[in-house]
Parts: C-alpha cells; structure tokens; sequence
C-alpha cells in the first residue's frame, strides 16, 4: 500500500535519510522507532505529500486513502465535539449540519413565520443525510467518542471549550471515523487514559488496513505491531515482529558489530605497528608497501551506534514516620457532583500506591488533597511525621522560568551542588551537552516535565506524589525514571496510563468507581488477575 523506496532527505546541514527504504502493506502493523528529530514525522509528512525527498521516492497505492493524525490539530471552535468529529467524513458531514441547524431554526419563535419553509427544508436535509449513511455515521461517530473517554453532555457540546489534550482526541476520533485505507499515527496515546488506550488498541487490532504509528508506550507497541522499522544514522531497518522482539534483535546486532569492529581494530592495530617498526628498512620496503595497500582497500566496519543513557544514582530521602497519610470521612464535590463521600485511607511507610478510575473518579482530587492543592469539604486529611512530600502535577511545567535555560533552572534549585553532578543529572534526564543550555521558553512538553523531575529527584523528598509523570516521556527516559523509582526508599502514591510503569513500580492499587473506593493488596500485575480487568471500566 505505501513504498518509500532509496529515499534521501536532508533539512539544512541534518541529513535525515540516505537511499532509505521501507513499505506497508495491507494488514500490516508498522511501529517506527528512532531517537527524537531522527525523521518520523518527516516519514508522515512525505507520504502525505506535505514534503518531498530530495531523491528517490514515495507511493501510496491509486484509490488508498490514508488518514493521518498528528500532535499538530489545529483550530477547532464553532462545532460540537460530534461535529468536528463528523467534519472530515466529506458530504455527509455537511448534510450532518444542515440538519443540526435547522433544527434550531424550527425551534426559534423569532422564525416562526417561516416554520412551513423549513420544515421543507428539514424534511429535504434529512433524506439527504439519511441517504448519505448519516444516521450510521452518527452512532458509529458517539461510539468512537464514547471509546476516547468523551461522556455524552460533552459529545452535544461547544468542542471550543476544550482544552488541548481534549482536542486531540477529537482530531483522532475524526481520523478513525474516516475508516480510511492506511493509518498513520504519531504518537496516538499522549493525551489518552488507561481505558481510552486499551479501548484504541481493541479498536487498532481489528482494522484490516495498513498501519504506521509511532508512540512512547511500550505495551501499546507491543500488543498491536507486526514489524518494527528503526530509523538509524540515516537508514531504515526493517524488523519483524513486536517492540520486544526489535530491541533483542537490535541487541544482538550491535554485539555482533560490536564484536566485528573489535577485532578489526585489533587486526589494524598489528598492521599498524609492523608498518611503524619496518617502515625504515630498504629490506622489509616491499613488504611494508604490500600491507600500506592493505590497510587502505580494507572496508572499515563502523562503531556501533549506542544511544548514550548516562546512569545517575539518587540520595536516599530521609527517613519519614510509619504513617506516612491518613484520610479520614473525607467529602469533596464539585457543585452539585460528589466526588467522595466519606474516604477512608492509610498509606504507610515504602508502600507504593497507583491509582485506578475511570475519567471523573477523582484520581487527581486525591492527589490534590493529600498535596494541599484543594481542601476537603469535610473531613481530615493528616500527612504523617517528618513526611517530606515531593508532588508533580501537569501544571509543574507552567511554573518554570522560561528566562531560565535548562542548567540555569537545576542551578538555581542547588546552588551548593558541583557543576558535574548537575550536568550530570541533566544528562541523566536527556539534556547531554549543549541540551542543557535550551532555554525553557523552547522547551516540549516532555522536555519541560523531565526538567521537573530532575529537580524534584536530585534532593529526593521521602514522599512522591505524582500525577501522570510519563506524560510525553520518550522509551529511554521512562527506563530511566523506572530504574530510578525502582531503588526509590520513601512512598509513593501515582497516577499513570503507562501500564509498564505500573507494573514495575506500583506495591498496592487503589480503585475509585461508582461502586466505590476499592484497595487491593499487590500491585498491578496483581489487580489485573485479581479484578479481571486492565482497568476500571473496561471489560
């Protein structure tokens, strides 16, 4: 269905491509690995004819039609979240608005007087959108929205009042109302919970076309991909099978160069020296002569190219009291809508706390009351003795100075730490030389949330409270953080949608739904056989 065959692609003095190559075919699960700026999107933009390769080329079979969803949405107001989703379904959306409008028009008094002609008119809008498929459209378009997490008062409403990550998931409803041939999509899973992830792979596995996609979530590759194409220095290499599967085949082929450039450069260092030690004599000239040529016509078999993960050992906290929070009859509402009404908890000393519900439980309420964002409308919230609390939320980023860079940011932060142990930390959390001297002001949203990590670890409070902290990690830092977490001595209590985080790091789970609040002892591997479910709310 889509060939790129010996492509070439530089942007400015950054080649991104030589003679590169790589197709999808129908049925096929494509899942596009590379470190960050290597050319992913570049790959989506050129099969979308939103950029050309400088040389070789790019085909999409004739009749493909191929819907691609990227972090870029663009403006969405005027509409209602069905709407917008409907819109890219070409003629009948169109047919979808007409009807909509004109059943407010009937129901205007101001146009009473013309209520025979639009009555005509409704009836005329109506066949249309009904010959079209609308009505289908329709179901299968709340359907979709239901499986992103939208609740039905939010489907019929202004999709303007969004906000960004909300938006998003209505770009990716529209792409998958499309039913297109081929799906390309760059990182589908950022802005989506737990549920509305599992619900995007059910809904992945079944779809008979051709599928490219990228993401920071192992388990989402790993369930869902048939071949792994890595992007590379440059080349694309083809693996079959899941992101597991790549990463030990990856491995393997790098200890193999690994091994095959040792011993060449063992076998060029021997050369070397015979060449040094007969050079001056007239009687070894010829023989000297003989291995120069050698040497010269001998291909040279590349270094591996390893990513540089630098390691970074975090202080042990201080040790807080066994009771590390106790929650007490709490209540908490929003207007008229209660969130909990009478929660009861105890978190101890170096348990490990993730927290489970469907959008709405009060996952973030939580955390908000036991961090002091937001207080209890009755009850009592008591953190423990000598509790050093560290708390990430996704307004963290918001709160970085933007003059500040990267460096600058840590520095302030420990103004008694040595110079090298900061930039090693930096480093640790992806900023390697000159990275840590960005400025926050062009920070993403990723690079701005391992900034806050970074500072929130390098003197590690004995209490960590954190609220999706994967958010837009990339593979290799969220190893990273695992690693880091998973030698952490304090207590923990998080939420996140990253099912491997979970199972690495969570001791207990605490479940929030309409039946109410549930505690189970294990972690998560735990709770999904104990349960019989991945997540509240799915089946």
């Amino acid at each position: 269905m889509i060939r790129l065959d010996s492509i070439s692609k530089q942007h400015g003095s950054q080649i991104l491509f030589m003679e590169a190559s790589m197709n999808a075919f129908k049925g096929e699960k494509v899942g596009l690995v590379g470190p960050n700026g290597s050319g992913k999107s570049t790959i989506f933009r050129m099969i979308m004819k939103e950029e050309q390769p400088d040389g070789g080329q790019v085909s999409v079979d004739r009749n493909v039609t191929v819907g691609y969803f990227s972090q870029d949405v663009g403006e969405m107001k005027g509409r209602s979240v069905l709407e917008e989703t409907m819109a890219g379904a070409g003629a009948v959306s169109e047919a979808a608005r007409e009807v909509h409008e004109l059943e407010h028009a009937m129901g205007d008094p101001e146009r009473a007087d013309e209520l025979e002609q639009l009555i005509e008119r409704f009836g005329h809008a109506q066949a249309r959108f009904d010959q079209l498929g609308g009505y289908a459209l329709e179901a299968r378009a709340r359907e979709i929205l239901a499986g992103l997490g939208f609740r039905d008062e939010v489907v019929d409403d202004d999709v303007g009042k969004l906000s960004g990550g909300w938006k998003m998931r209505v770009a990716l409803a529209r792409i998958l109302l499309m039913r297109p041939d081929a799906l390309l999509l760059d990182e589908p899973t950022n802005h989506l919970d737990i549920e509305s992830i599992i619900w995007l792979e059910q809904f992945l596995r079944d779809f008979e076309g051709a599928l490219v996609m990228t993401s920071h979530d192992r388990e989402f590759m790993n369930r869902l991909v048939t071949k792994i194409v890595e992007i590379d220095g440059g080349e694309l290499t083809t693996y079959t099978g899941n992101y597991d599967f790549y990463e030990q085949q990856h491995d393997i082929a790098m200890q193999h160069q690994e091994a095959q450039y040792a011993r060449q450069q063992a076998m060029l260092a021997k050369e070397q020296a015979f060449i040094a030690r007969f050079k001056a004599r007239a009687s070894h000239a010829a023989q000297v002569q003989s291995r120069v040529k050698k040497v010269e016509k001998i291909e040279k078999v590349e270094p591996p190219k390893r990513a540089k993960v630098v390691e970074f050992e975090f202080r042990a906290p201080p040790r807080s009291g066994d009771d590390v929070v106790k929650i007490d009859h709490v209540v908490k509402g929003y207007g008229s809508r209660k969130i909990y009404d009478g929660l009861d908890l105890l978190i101890r000393r170096r348990e490990r706390w993730c927290v489970m519900g469907v959008n709405g439980a009060g996952k973030s309420t939580l955390l908000k009351l036991i961090a002091g964002e937001t207080k209890a409308d009755a009850g009592n919230v008591t953190v423990g003795a000598s509790v050093k609390m560290g708390y990430f939320a996704q307004h963290s980023m918001e709160l970085l100075d933007a003059s500040q860079s990267v460096f600058e940011t840590l520095q302030s932060a420990f103004p008694n730490a040595s110079v090298g142990s900061l930039k090693t930390l930096a480093g640790a959390f992806g900023f390697s030389g000159e990275d840590a001297d960005k400025s926050c002001r062009v920070l993403s949203g990723g690079e701005k949330a391992r900034v806050v990590l970074a500072r929130m670890l390098f003197d590690p409070p004995n209490f960590l409270v954190l609220d999706e902290p994967t958010n837009h990690l990339d593979m290799a830092t969220k190893h990273m953080l695992v690693k880091a977490l998973s030698n952490f001595e304090g207590t923990m209590l998080f939420v996140s949608h990253d099912r491997q985080f979970l199972r690495a790091l969570s001791t207990r789970v605490l479940e929030l739904g309409s039946k109410g609040v549930h505690a189970y002892n294990g972690g998560y591997s735990e709770y999904v056989v104990e349960s019989g479910h991945e997540a509240p709310g799915v089946s």
